[in-house]
C-alpha cells in the first residue's frame, strides 16, 4: 500500500546556493546554503513566507543546522548552524522581537589554528550539542554552562572495529539523552551511552560512507545511510544490524539525508539523483517517491505536526521538506483531507 503526498508549495530560489541543511521548529523552518546568511520561514502559513534572514551568518557558508525534536518538549527556543570555516554558533529566539540573535561561538579550533566541526545535533532539551571532527573525534557541549563534557574517541585501528579516526560525516543525539550516534567516511557507524561515557556498540553492515545516522523517536532503532544507497536498521537494545531498505536497482544512488517521522513509523530519505522517498519501516518498503528535480538533494526533514489545516484542502496531514541543488525549498504534504 503507498501512500501519496502532494506538493503544497515551493519557495524559488530561496538561497542564492546549494541548499545543504535544513532545521524544523514547532512553528519555522532554518535553511542554510554556501551563501553567508541563513533564512527562517514561517511554517504555519500556506504560503510559507520569509520571517528572518541572518545575514553574514559564516563567511563561508554553512553546510549544517541543528534544531530540538521531540513532541511535546519547549523546542524552537535555539538552534545551532556549523560554516564550512568550521565555526559553529549558537542562535537564541528572542521572545518580544521573534528574531534569532546569535548567543555563543563555541570555541572549536584545532590545533592547525581552523575550526574542525562538520556535523552537529542538539538534545531534545536544548542543552547539550554534539559536534564530529575530520579526525573521528566527538565532542559533546553543556550549553547551559559553556563547556566541553565529553569527548569520545573512534581511532585506534583501521576497519569497522576501531575507526582509525576516519571523517565523522554524521552524527545524533537520541531523543531521551542517553545515547550518541556517528556515521564516519570509512563506512563506520559507532553508538555511546552518555551515562557512561564510553563506546557500546561498533556497527557493521555499511562498507562505504556514511552520510546520515538518525535514532528512532523511541530510541529503538538507529538508521543510518550513505553513499551505499542502502539504509540500516539497527536495535539499540543489543545494537544487532536488523535490516536494510533499498529500493530495486544496480547502481542505487547516495543517500545524503535521513529523518524520522514523529511516531517512528516512516522513514524520509533523501537522495543526490533528486528523489526523496518515504519508507514504511515496518513493511521494510518505500511507499512514496517523488523526483521533481535532478538536481542533488542534500536534506530532507519532516515538519512537527499541526494541530489546524493550513488551508483549503491542506488537512492536518504529515508535511516534509526537500532541498539541495536547486536551491529552492520544497514542501510536500500528505493527500488526506481536513
Amino acid at each position: 500500500m503507498s501512500k501519496q503526498y502532494l506538493t503544497a508549495h515551493t519557495v524559488d530560489q530561496a538561497h542564492p546556493a546549494d541548499i545543504f541543511s535544513l532545521a524544523p521548529t514547532p512553528s519555522t523552518l532554518i535553511s542554510a546554503s554556501g551563501s553567508s546568511s541563513l533564512r527562517i520561514h514561517d511554517t504555519t502559513s500556506p504560503n510559507y513566507p520569509l520571517l528572518q534572514t541572518i545575514h553574514s551568518a559564516h563567511k563561508l557558508g554553512c553546510h549544517h543546522l541543528a534544531t530540538a525534536r521531540g513532541p511535546g518538549s519547549q523546542t524552537g527556543n535555539i538552534f545551532a548552524s556549523v560554516g564550512f570555516g568550521g565555526d559553529v554558533k549558537l542562535w537564541q529566539l528572542d521572545p518580544e522581537s521573534k528574531q534569532y540573535q546569535l548567543q555563543w561561538e563555541i570555541p572549536t579550533v584545532s590545533d592547525s589554528g581552523k575550526g574542525d566541526v562538520w556535523a552537529i545535533a542538539l538534545s531534545a532539551d536544548e542543552g547539550y550539542l554534539a559536534c564530529t571532527t575530520s579526525d573521528g573525534r566527538i565532542h559533546v557541549w553543556d550549553l547551559t554552562a559553556k563547556e566541553k563534557i565529553q569527548t569520545y574517541e573512534t581511532g585506534g585501528g583501521r576497519g569497522a572495529a576501531g575507526g582509525g579516526g576516519s571523517f565523522a560525516m554524521a552524527v545524533d543525539l537520541s531523543r531521551d539523552g542517553r545515547l550518541t550516534a556517528s556515521g564516519h567516511e570509512n563506512g563506520g557507524v559507532y553508538v555511546f551511552n552518555n551515562d557512561a561515557g564510553r563506546m557500546v556498540y561498533s556497527l557493521s553492515g555499511l562498507a562505504k560512507p556514511v552520510r546520515a545516522v538518525t535514532f528512532s523517536p523511541g530510541c529503538k532503532r538507529l538508521a543510518a545511510a550513505g553513499n551505499a544507497g542502502i539504509i540500516a536498521l539497527y536495535d539499540m537494545e543489543h545494537g544487532e544490524h536488523v535490516g536494510n531498505l533499498s529500493a530495486p536497482g544496480n547502481r542505487p544512488s547516495w543517500i545524503t539525508s535521513l529523518d524520522w517521522n514523529d511516531t517512528g513509523d516512516y522513514l524520509l530519505s533523501g537522495q543526490l539523483d533528486g528523489k526523496v522517498k518515504v519508507w514504511d519501516v515496518a513493511r521494510g518498503a518505500c511507499v512514496a517517491t517523488h523526483s521533481e528535480t535532478d538536481s542533488a538533494l542534500w536534506c530532507v526533514r519532516w515538519l512537527p505536526p499541526t494541530e489546524r489545516a493550513l488551508g483549503p484542502g491542506m488537512g492536518k496531514g504529515e508535511r516534509f521538506c526537500a532541498a539541495g541543488a536547486s536551491r529552492s525549498l520544497s514542501f510536500y504534504r500528505e493527500a488526506t483531507g481536513i
